[in-house]
């Protein structure tokens, strides 16, 4: 089933019978924009981008995003999108009948589908639902399923926002600049809330440490070494906050072991204990992050934390946090960035080699930066 989530009110309001205001919908000019979403949480976090351009050309459009279920906590903290339609296969599935079950319940409701995978299969339910316009960049033997198809320059778009953002305009239009920055929005009803549930105190500052990477291990800088900027910081006065999934909680654990009595108590370890939305809501509290490439990293930027990305086998010349306060730390040995999920050596030299002494310098650097939390 296709479970929907509405989280803005439509614009514009009329006098009811009984002289209150109920809301109601403006006349429509054109129907809503269905976009298709990624199945990663950088990249849908990066997604705001198109957007935000789609809203600031045409700015009375509607946005829907079809997407996995796990990525409603971010889509419902975008402005820009009137509706998340939880996408209930995983990735990877075909499910020919379902797509097309899909496809046809949303038959006559959009004008343009733009998709951001480049899949066969991210094609399918746009083509079902006989959506007048389908855009997307060519890939995977989609000709027929789309009827706008792009051919991706990646020398004019080498960056994955710009690849999003260019599929709002026409083809071979110039992209606006400055470029528009993901930007999630907090409730702080929510965020408290947050902070009851799991005991947190904002009494002191905190360094949140994203440890984790679904990409794999060559994305991950060592436990000990984030473990001494850890201690580092709880020596200066901070608390620290370790983020990620249930499948980076021993990692956390591991970190938080590396700490002497007396400084590991100013530590705990939130992996796999919370909520996509809870994680988002906390980290909009920290004063610092440190992550590594990873889908948090994006979440942190798109929170304007000040923040640290460690990169090792992969490049920020391709999806760079979007943020103001940013330090980039990286290596860049001749042998990275390679984009390989396990080192091809075994010796993981980009980021073994990355000592903490230049994370520790990078958070000095951030630390003159006052950001409010939204």
């Amino acid at each position: 089933m296709l479970k929907v989530m509405t989280h803005r009110k439509p614009t514009g309001s009329r006098s009811d019978s009984r002289g209150g205001e109920a809301y109601a919908s403006p006349v429509r000019l054109w129907k809503p924009i269905l976009i298709v979403g990624p199945s990663w949480v950088g990249d849908m976090v990066m997604a705001q981008t198109l957007f935000q351009c789609l809203k600031q050309r045409h700015p009375q459009c509607e946005i829907d995003v079809l997407a996995p279920e796990w990525s409603r906590p971010i889509l419902e903290r975008m402005p820009e999108v009137r509706q998340a339609l939880s996408f209930p296969l995983g990735h990877g599935a075909l499910e020919l009948a379902t797509r097309r079950r899909i496809g046809k319940s949303l038959a006559g409701q959009y004008d343009q589908a733009i998709l951001l995978p480049n899949s066969l299969k991210s094609a399918l339910v746009p083509f079902f639902a006989g959506i007048p316009k389908r855009t997307g960049w060519r890939g995977e033997f989609r000709y027929g399923l789309l009827n706008d198809v792009r051919t991706l320059d990646k020398e004019r778009y080498p960056l994955m926002i710009e690849r999003f953002m260019a599929l709002a305009f026409e083809r071979g239009a110039e992209l606006p600049t400055p470029y528009p920055r993901p930007s999630l929005q907090i409730d702080p009803v929510t965020r408290e809330a947050a902070l009851a549930k799991f005991g947190l105190t904002l009494d002191r500052p905190v360094l949140a440490l994203c440890p984790g990477a679904e990409f794999g291990e060559s994305k991950r800088w060592p436990s000990e070494h984030y473990a001494k900027v850890a201690e580092a910081k709880i020596r200066e006065g901070w608390q620290v906050w370790l983020f990620g999934s249930k499948n980076d909680h021993a990692v956390g654990e591991d970190i938080r072991a590396r700490l002497i009595p007396g400084l590991r108590e100013e530590s705990v370890n939130l992996s796999g204990g919370t909520s996509l939305a809870e994680a988002i809501d906390l980290m909009s509290c920290a004063d610092s992050v440190v992550s590594n490439d990873s889908g948090l990293m994006h979440v942190a930027a798109a929170l304007n934390r000040p923040l640290v990305a460690v990169y090792g086998s992969t490049s920020p010349g391709f999806t760079p946090p979007l943020a103001e306060h940013v330090e980039i730390v990286r290596l860049g040995l001749e042998c990275s960035p390679c984009f390989d999920r396990t080192c091809r050596f075994g010796h993981y030299n980009c980021l073994r080699q990355l000592m903490p002494q230049a994370v520790n310098e990078a958070l000095q650097r951030l630390q003159g930066t006052v950001v409010e939390v939204k």
